[in-house]
């Protein structure tokens, strides 16, 4: 029977006790911030209370309250426990004393802000952590328990700016962590990468917009952001009372608020919560994400953006039929249908038009408004689109890469995942292609600076610009392996759906 290791680490709140993951440490279920319940629901992060002997770091931390079906079906797998306290981060690192201190890489999960958690089985961070990185995963308040507001709560800020997306400040808190922890855990606070996929790519976005997240993290990796825009204050405030009135609480106060069952909200109606974007207007997030990039506002730090070949396999979350948007268009705006069916060379099946359009007006945009923003504010950016779909799974994925199947090839957890691919095992050659793409990450987080001109890999990859060196890195080909460098990719659609993003996006809500 094999023998547990156990490893100790002194941080700046106490000492903790991790274990060996092969010759990986791994500590579990870290608190990063006190629990966020009782008085301090809806509150600001507070300080951790420091504790005194060892304090056990080999369980996942609880998860925010969700549904463990959607999130088993579509998040990732099992999140575990669940709670309200759910503030915990874990974190493996090859070495606790290197030579040189290692990048460090956090990772922000995805999951619409209502589903995941940072132990679920893609995000195990061993095999990354085992190339000299150091790897964080973190716990955050989901759906209404992370993003909320409602004029009760607004009336404990005496004036000043209230605060409303409280996942946002969690993500800040476990970053101020890093900075005071991840020295002893033998990482460089100095090189700091904070990635995440779908609304984990919004939350490193909306950081990159954030004031209050300034100097906390170096360069950042957006997976499958999407386009809709950030929820107003105004919106948030009017779903708020609606969820008060819906609990009987027609003048609630914010005792009355504090005192509803953590449980009660996940279970909701869509209709009444924020998600699956954050707030503008409060005190994290005082302007829209897209507006501060499209003005080139946004923190200048590198910025790796890219989407998948078929995203509209996610949108049933967002409630949107392909063939419902495409037929509304053909009610409403004839000439417009006319020229996206040209753009897609006269593509007339409803459905079919519906998918290719809400794939790249939805995702695939994002990537190209994200790499203009970045060149518009001098700074690099790295843009790409991932195409490749495991050798035995390709007949199941006709039209290339779902929303979330880059992660496991990210993070080269092929393995960790073995179970529930039984009847479709990964192969070698799924194997050599994670090899690939997690090289480029970890090529991003060693080395991408603000001079960075290019990104070492199986291909060298150029920093993005417009005109010439249009270069997208295309991480395969129609469900095939290779990696190539793919000029203007997309250009035509790109420069016209960025003049029509906000009319469509709009029509799809």
């Amino acid at each position: 029977m094999r023998q547990t290791r156990f490893s100790r680490i002194e941080t700046a709140e106490g000492v903790l006790r991790g274990t060996m993951d092969d010759d990986v440490f791994v500590f579990r279920g870290i608190p990063y911030a006190a629990p966020p319940t009782g008085a301090l629901r809806w509150r600001t992060p507070q300080a951790v209370t420091p504790w005194q002997g060892e304090r056990d770091a080999t369980q996942w931390g609880s998860a925010s309250w969700q549904s463990r079906e959607y999130c088993t079906a579509v998040g990732g797998g099992d999140p575990g426990a669940f709670s309200e306290d759910c503030l915990y981060l874990n974190l493996w690192t090859p070495e606790l004393k290197p030579a040189t201190p290692m990048p460090v890489m956090v990772w922000l999960h995805g999951g619409g802000f209502a589903v995941g958690s940072g132990g679920l089985p893609p995000y195990v961070g061993a095999p990354l952590a085992a190339e000299g990185v150091v790897i964080v995963t973190i716990n955050y308040r989901l759906g209404h328990l992370g993003f909320f507001a409602h004029p009760a709560l607004d009336a404990e800020y005496d004036g000043e700016t209230p605060v409303n997306n409280f996942a946002l400040l969690d993500q800040i808190t476990a970053l101020m962590w890093v900075q005071r922890n991840i020295e002893a855990f033998g990482g460089d606070k100095h090189n700091v990468t904070l990635f995440g996929e779908s609304s984990g790519a919004r939350s490193v976005l909306s950081l990159f917009a954030s004031p209050l997240a300034t100097g906390l993290f170096h360069k950042g990796i957006a997976q499958s952001a999407y386009a809709l825009p950030d929820s107003t204050r105004e919106q948030a405030l009017e779903k708020g009372q609606r969820l008060a009135r819906h609990f009987n609480l027609h003048n609630a106060s914010a005792e009355q608020l504090r005192a509803l069952p953590a449980d009660a909200f996940w279970p909701l109606d869509r209709a009444m919560a924020n998600g699956p974007v954050a707030i503008s207007g409060d005190r994290v997030l005082p302007q829209p994400m897209l507006e501060v990039f499209a003005r080139g506002l946004q923190q200048p730090l590198p910025l790796m953006v890219g989407s998948n070949s078929d995203e509209a396999s996610v949108l049933s979350y967002f409630g949107i039929d392909p063939a419902t948007a495409v037929s509304r268009l053909r009610d409403k705006r004839r000439l417009l249908l006319k020229l996206l069916r040209a753009l897609y060379g006269g593509l007339y099946d409803d459905q079919a038009l519906g998918r290719l359009l809400a794939r790249d007006l939805t995702f695939t945009c994002m990537g190209y408004i994200m790499a203009l923003a970045q060149h518009k504010a001098g700074i690099p950016g790295w843009r790409y689109y991932f195409d490749y779909v495991s050798e035995n799974s390709r007949d199941i994925y006709p039209d290339g890469a779902w929303h979330g199947n880059e992660i496991p090839y990210v993070f080269n957890s092929l393995d960790n995942l073995s179970a529930e691919m039984a009847l479709r095992p990964f192969t070698e050659g799924d194997r050599q292609m994670a090899k690939q793409v997690s090289g480029y990450w970890l090529a991003f987080a060693r080395y991408a600076t603000p001079f960075s001109s290019k990104l070492e890999g199986y291909v060298d990859w150029p920093a993005w610009h417009p005109g010439a060196g249009d270069l997208t890195l295309r991480i395969g080909d129609r469900g095939r392996a290779g990696c190539n460098l793919e000029r203007r990719f997309m250009l035509r659609r790109m420069q016209i759906f960025r003049l029509l993003m906000r009319a469509l996006v709009h029509l799809h809500h």
